[in-house]
């Protein structure tokens, strides 16, 4: 017989951090977890950071996302920032908050997710510090280190008019996964039933809770001279906006390069592809695909098949969350 699931509430902070630990990858730092700090070597002398947190509600629902999928969304989104700086993602410093009554099981479960998320798509990074605390809210805050081995940052304000607009990676699968959790979904929480999907719906529905950016695909796009880059997790159109509104240009994009389906990639979110732009004269990186050109600022910061874009602007928390948690 097996003993019975503890919960948070009946282990004291320590017992639980110990439980997190025994499933993470081992330290890379030259200090890692159990001090007051890590310490972490900066190779070049500069750190590149960024902070995300993941709120139950508007960022994720318990009805349909396992503990392990939300820890691999957690590495994911945090590394897909870190890349779009054209860095090496090396480290994540992980809060968790979290109800005394989540079992500990659940937690582990996370863990396993945050390590499976860093092994498979930046190999090399792993978590090295974090905190706990109680809250009546799941709420998994990230915040991701990594460092430029030698090159410049690409920021989102070094595109040019005459430069190319190129992606690297899928563009609309998530927003249709979502779609298919929101259809299925009944309100007395019971989750989708994945064994129940086809294998095509599957594989959005796994876009959607483990999403898999280009993180390598970051350092090439800098090391092959890319003008200006960020990740698309808002949608395509929101995102091209604003990477055109600071790099002071027009980006015009084409919908027979975007995909099959370019209404669901330019409204839809959290996809975490690699928006980039290269000079003309030297093309995209290997792995993207040029899906537009930059123009020079004119009254719109994004054009679609020539025409102002003045459609849904992809995902905002303020106004597209609809309240419910599930």
């Amino acid at each position: 017989m097996s003993a019975p699931d503890p919960v948070v509430g009946d282990l004291t902070e320590g017992e639980v951090l110990t439980r997190i630990l025994g499933r993470l990858a081992p330290s890379r730092a030259l200090l890692g977890p159990g001090d007051d700090a890590a310490v972490l070597a900066a190779p070049g002398g500069r750190i590149v950071a960024s902070v995300d947190t993941l709120v139950h509600g508007p960022d994720f629902r318990l009805a349909w996302s396992s503990a392990k999928d939300l820890g691999w969304k957690a590495a994911a989104v945090n590394l897909a920032d870190i890349a779009a700086m054209g860095a090496r993602p090396t480290a994540l410093l992980v809060a968790l908050a979290m109800p005394d009554h989540t079992p500990v099981s659940f937690v582990e479960g996370i863990a396993d997710g945050l390590r499976a998320g860093c092994d498979e798509l930046a190999p090399g990074a792993a978590v090295e510090g974090g905190d706990l605390t109680v809250s009546d809210t799941l709420t998994i805050a990230v915040t991701a280190l990594g460092v430029l081995d030698g090159t410049a940052p690409v920021t989102r304000r070094g595109a040019r008019a005459g430069d190319v607009v190129a992606v690297c990676g899928e563009l609309g699968k998530a927003a249709r996964g979502l779609a298919i959790l929101f259809d299925r979904f009944r309100v007395d929480g019971r989750p989708v039933a994945v064994a129940s999907l086809t294998e095509a719906d599957a594989a959005l529905v796994g876009a959607q809770l483990r999403p898999r950016p280009p993180i390598a695909a970051g350092a090439v796009a800098a090391s092959h001279g890319a003008t200006a880059m960020m990740d698309v997790s808002d949608g395509l159109a929101l995102d091209a906006g604003r990477l055109a509104r600071a790099s002071d240009v027009t980006l015009e994009l084409q919908t027979d390069a975007i995909g099959p389906e370019p209404g669901i990639a330019l409204a839809g979110g959290e996809d975490h592809a690699l928006l980039a732009t290269f000079p003309a004269a030297v093309g995209p990186a290997p792995g993207f695909r040029v899906i537009g050109r930059v123009g020079a600022a004119g009254d719109h910061p994004l054009l679609v098949d020539g025409k102002p874009y003045d459609g849904y602007g992809g995902w905002d928390p303020y106004r597209d969350w609809d309240a419910v948690s599930g």
